[in-house]
This record gives structure tokens, sequence and C-alpha cells, in this order.
């Protein structure tokens, strides 16, 4: 079996398991796991292809699903971060008495803006796409300025998410290739009502590539999923608010039935 990236650290009979975003690998929750790990047990995962996970190519949304699935602890809470939360969403809908539960971070069941729905245009990821192959670096810390703009610490966040990036082994183009075509193309909209595991949905309320009307949009659908909305944060509320962030998985997971 190929080799994922599976790192488990914490205390608690709690299992909370971490799924990154495009580009990243799991060094990107450093700044929450003292606040979780007296708690939780995490489990921080690098996405098949990104990080420590090399020896992945490029793959489909099911077919990241599938790999994390023999790797889950049995009735683990699954939080995933943009791309990632497509991945956790994924696997709370192939196989959801395995999780005891859903987060999602700064995600949606459709990345792409069409004139229904908010999003990123369409153009953006197509031009991103295209200049992945001529400046690869460049194109990932472009993206990764996206995530951080607006917010009071918008220069050190961005600083701290390249940090991430390059703290471990880049992707392959294929790999980021094909997570934006994932970006681009998945529409879980219509599969959403199909999960009855407990399911928060956390947003950034300045967040440009998630616009926080997704969350009240989705509220209707899924009245019974509670969203909330960190206040001044962008695309990664846990670096920006970690201490928001983290209470508000902590209220979620409290809350679960037992």
């Amino acid at each position: 079996m190929t080799s994922l990236y599976w790192h488990t650290c914490g205390t608690g009979n709690v299992d909370l398991v971490l799924l990154h975003g495009w580009g990243l690998n799991a060094e990107v929750w450093q700044s929450i796991i003292p606040r979780l790990s007296p708690h939780y047990r995490l489990h921080l995962v690098d996405l098949p292809g990104y990080g420590r996970s090399q020896a992945f190519g490029a793959l489909t949304l099911d077919e990241m699903a599938q790999q994390l699935l023999p790797m889950l602890p049995p009735q683990a809470i699954v939080a995933g971060w943009s791309l990632g939360g497509l991945v956790a969403t994924q696997l709370a809908l192939t196989a959801p008495q395995r999780l005891r539960a859903l987060i999602t971070v700064a995600s949606s069941p459709c990345f792409t803006a069409n004139a229904e729905w908010p999003g990123i245009k369409p153009d953006t990821l197509q031009n991103f796409q295209q200049l992945l192959s001529n400046d690869f670096q460049r194109t990932v810390e472009r993206f990764l300025a996206l995530q951080t703009l607006g917010t009071e610490t918008a220069r050190a966040d961005a600083r701290r998410l390249k940090e991430v990036v390059l703290s471990q082994p880049m992707p392959s183009v294929a790999v980021l290739d094909s997570g934006l075509d994932i970006l681009r193309q998945v529409d879980l909209r219509s599969a959403l009502p199909q999960i009855s595991l407990p399911f928060l949905r956390l947003y950034g309320a300045l967040d440009g590539l998630v616009p926080r009307s997704i969350a009240a949009r989705l509220d209707q659908t899924l009245p019974a999923s509670p969203s909330r909305v960190i206040d001044k944060a962008a695309h990664a509320p846990f670096i920006s608010h970690p201490e928001a962030f983290c209470q508000q998985i902590m209220n979620f997971i409290n809350d679960l039935p037992t």
C-alpha cells in the first residue's frame, strides 16, 4: 500500500482528523495543536500527493477519500479546511458509519461561482491552472496570498502559509493541477442533505474564496447543521484567530451526543 503521512498526537478519547487545503500539508495546523491536543487525539494528515505523501499521483476527490478511509480511527470526527473540506464531506457521504461528526472550515460544496452561487470566478481557477506549468512556486504563493486578504494580520498569515508550503516537499504540478480541477468541477450541493451526521460549518467573515453568504444559503438546506462565522477572519481562520476557532471546535464536540 502506498504510504500516506499520518501523525497522531494528543490525549483524550475523541479522535479528531485534520485535513489541510490545496497546495499545503499538515503543518498548517501547528498553531492550534497546543490548544486542541490536551483534549483530543489529533490525526495530522498530508493528503495524497501533498507534503510527505509524495508517492501518490493526481487523484479524483473520491480516490482521495478512498485512500484515507482505511486509516480512519473508528468514530472519528473529520475536520477539513478548503479542499480538505471537500475530502471530509466525501468521506461523510461515502462511509458515514465510520464517522462520528463532520466539520468543514472555509469550505464549500461548490467552489466555483455561477449566476446563482457565490464562489471563485471560473477564470481565476483556470488562470491558476495555466500559470502552474510556467511559474509553479509563484502561482502557489499567489493563491496563498488570496487566502489571507482583508485580515488585520494578512501579511503575517500569508508568510506563515508560505513557510508551511516550504517546510515539506512540494506537490507535483500534476497533483496541484488535479486539486484545482476538483475545486473547479466538483459540486456536492445536491448530495449534502444526505449527510445525517452532526455537521459543523465554520467560515471567515472576510473570506474572498468562500464568501460568508454561502453559510446562510446552506443554513436553509441544512437546518440541522450549525454554521459559525468568525469575525475578521478570512480563508484561514485557524491561523488568524486560533483561539476563536478552537473554541468553536470544542463547543461543537462538547455538545455531541455520547
